[in-house]
């Protein structure tokens, strides 16, 4: 089976698809301008082989494609983005899931979508041992240990440094489902409760049982990550037990930014949603 390819290479290859389509420039303008060959320029299109920065710079001034753009796809482009701060998780972190990662380090908005458990990025050191603890992937104490290392790293790199606009959606059975028991509970609860409301940084809301059948009834794991200095920029994630899968096609970032916006539509206001989380109102 042939492995496909990191889907930042995808992503950085199918938005140089898209400029040089929109500018009417075949795959041999493309080749010219590189001084290469354009099969060369079709492999880097659909992901089968990175870019070099040089090169990339190249196009996308070529392209007419502005420095805040150009930003963008030089950090996804970037070879040494495998390093970034989870390169010291790896034996314990996905390869599928490292690539969502490296994204979510640029990414200037994310969505999130939880059916049943509460967000890594708010998740605290307790609730995270517990969901390891529960992984059958994790061998011994040392990775699970590892793992939750990695959750709090990840918190430091996207909630302290990076804080960007992030938008959770958090099903009602998370509220039930005791992970760790009802003292992990009362803390993860509590945590969740100081940065709920709507801040202008990180917006929680609650779907409750009572708002029915939904777009998202079968799937318990959604995150959307934008770029906003890049618009026609966009990652899917689906959770999974191996790490997920990651789309980027424009068709799948409609549907499922439709799907997301049925979700808040649906779930409680974030002031709602924080009285809740504050044993204020019942839902």
């Amino acid at each position: 089976m042939i492995a496909a390819p990191p889907v930042r290479r995808r992503l950085v290859g199918r938005a140089l698809r898209q400029y040089r389509e929109n500018l009417g420039y075949t795959l041999d303008d493309a080749a010219r301008v590189l001084e290469c060959d354009r099969s060369k320029v079709s492999r880097i299109e659909t992901g089968q082989r990175g870019i070099r920065r040089k090169e990339l710079q190249e196009l996308l001034t070529e392209y007419g494609i502005d420095d805040q753009q150009q930003a963008i796809l030089a950090a996804m482009a970037d070879p040494r983005g495998a390093r970034g701060w989870y390169g010291a998780y790896a034996d314990v972190l996905p390869d599928a899931w490292q690539d969502y990662l490296l994204l979510e380090a640029g990414a200037s908005r994310v969505l999130l979508y939880e059916a049943q458990r509460i967000p890594a990025l708010l998740q605290s050191a307790d609730y995270a041992r517990a969901l390891a603890e529960a992984d059958p992937t994790l061998a011994d104490d040392d990775a699970r240990d590892r793992v939750v290392e990695a959750t709090l790293a990840r918190q430091k790199k996207i909630l302290g440094e990076r804080k960007p606009d992030i938008h959770v959606v958090i099903g009602e059975a998370t509220l039930h489902q005791e992970v760790g028991g009802s003292e992990v509970m009362e803390g993860q609860l509590g945590l969740l409760a100081g940065v709920s409301g709507d801040s202008g940084v990180i917006t929680v809301q609650i779907l409750p049982f009572s708002s029915g059948a939904h777009a998202a009834v079968g799937v318990g794991s959604l995150a959307i990550l934008q770029f906003l200095e890049a618009p026609g920029l966009g990652v899917i994630h689906l959770g999974g037990a191996g790490g997920g899968v990651c789309l980027e096609r424009q068709d799948d970032l409609a549907v499922h930014a439709r799907v997301f916006e049925q979700l808040r539509a649906f779930a409680l206001s974030p002031a709602r949603s924080a009285r809740l989380l504050r044993g204020q109102t019942a839902i």
